[in-house]
């Protein structure tokens, strides 16, 4: 074919299928990749996705039998496979004391690959205590990854590092502290790539992901693994009353939370603040996820030719579940926050359990966690622990 034939031309460039199909022209500037790194042919793919092992959709009508299937999918597209379970075998450094709690690390074994040290708060009094796994954030911080969350009074460095993290997002707050001093047992732990287990930088997510792959696992799904079995640590505690256990996280810890609890049976609660939408509503030219790199965190290849994020989330019914979000999040624009809710609130209305499941978009705040969200978050924890 001629270089002046349009069929010829697009059927060597990619992308140009769209208007392969339909005959129409295509210049250079509308060929190949549009909007930054979708491709033009985005939303044909977008369409195809109709979710059908989501709660109402799936021809499983008993829901038990559903989470059943939908938790095994799940874990079948984590790639990562479950181990046989090592012990944590836990190893406990000096004890520090802190606000109306005892400070210590805990060296233990999440999987059979590595020894992980993390953050362990306990408040004072007799236990057994209610507890939170708390969940640190992405934000493409890397030098410190508990420490966001928890004061971190065993390093001066990373302190520094913490305190203006803290005045950044969470009010100049220690969300950890905060817990700890109102009663909660509190573990932090890194995941790969952030404070004791990086620090990795920026451009460096996309490698490290695609080495993943490359090795037969994924990024994403050692995270997930990591995080169930802490929570299983957590909830095993001697301190700790395994039926009063929760996971709280702040964007990246969010997405975190509702998927460790999806995943778990060791968590009686969740709350998530800013991650949550639904996949199409994220997926739009301009977004955040389309750079790539930090999504990786969180992608696991072909999950959404079955489930969308508020379907999975939903595997945690009829458990309580708080969500908040802000309405000005350049991340997760409200669209997108208002359609994964609706999927959710029927979810937890057809388990009847409708009040166990607080949906909040936050007029006016962007990517954050105020003291006032967080004010919200302990006194509903209070509520339901």
């Amino acid at each position: 074919m001629s270089a002046r034939d349009p069929v010829g031309r697009r059927a060597f460039v990619v992308g140009a299928g769209a208007a392969l199909f339909t005959g129409g022209a295509v210049s250079g500037a509308e060929a190949g990749v549009v909007d930054g790194p979708l491709p033009d042919f985005h939303p044909a793919l977008k369409a195809e996705l109709d979710f059908p092992l989501a709660w109402g959709r799936s021809p499983i009508r008993d829901f038990r039998a559903w989470r059943r299937a939908a938790r095994a999918k799940v874990e079948e597209l984590l790639v990562v496979e479950r181990d046989d379970r090592p012990p944590y075998a836990p190893e406990f450094g000096a004890r520090s004391e802190g606000d109306g709690c005892t400070r210590e690390l805990v060296t233990l074994s999440l999987t059979r690959y590595e020894r992980v040290r993390a953050a362990l708060l306990t408040p004072h009094g007799t236990g057994p205590f209610p507890a939170v796994l708390l969940l640190h954030d992405h934000g493409a911080r890397f030098d410190i990854g508990k420490e966001k969350l928890v004061r971190p009074w065993y390093d001066d460095v990373r302190l520094a590092s913490a305190q203006g993290w803290a005045e950044k997002y969470f009010s100049g707050r220690f969300v950890g502290d905060e817990l700890a001093r109102r009663g909660y047992v509190v573990l932090a732990v890194d995941a790969l790539g952030w404070g004791d287990r990086g620090p990795l930088s920026y451009d460096q997510q996309q490698a490290l992901a695609s080495n993943f792959f490359n090795l037969g696992s994924s990024l994403a799904g050692l995270m997930a693994r990591e995080d169930v079995r802490a929570a299983g640590f957590l909830a095993r505690l001697d301190r700790v009353d395994r039926r009063r256990v929760a996971a709280l996280g702040f964007s990246m810890g969010a997405f975190r939370a509702w998927q460790t609890a999806a995943l778990s049976d060791d968590l009686a609660a969740a709350a998530a603040v800013c991650w949550m939408t639904g996949l199409k509503e994220m997926m739009v030219p301009g977004n955040n996820t389309l750079r790539g790199q930090s999504s990786y965190y969180m992608l696991h290849p072909g999950l959404p030719r079955f489930l969308d994020f508020p379907d999975v989330a939903s595997i945690a019914a009829p458990r309580p579940m708080l969500f908040l979000d802000g309405e000005q999040d350049p991340l997760f624009p409200a669209e997108g926050v208002r359609a994964a809710y609706a999927k959710m609130r029927a979810v937890w209305r057809s388990r009847h359990a409708e009040e166990r499941l607080r949906t909040e978009i936050w007029p006016g705040l962007g990517h954050v966690f105020t003291d006032r969200m967080q004010d919200e978050v302990f006194a509903w924890l209070d509520s339901v622990l």
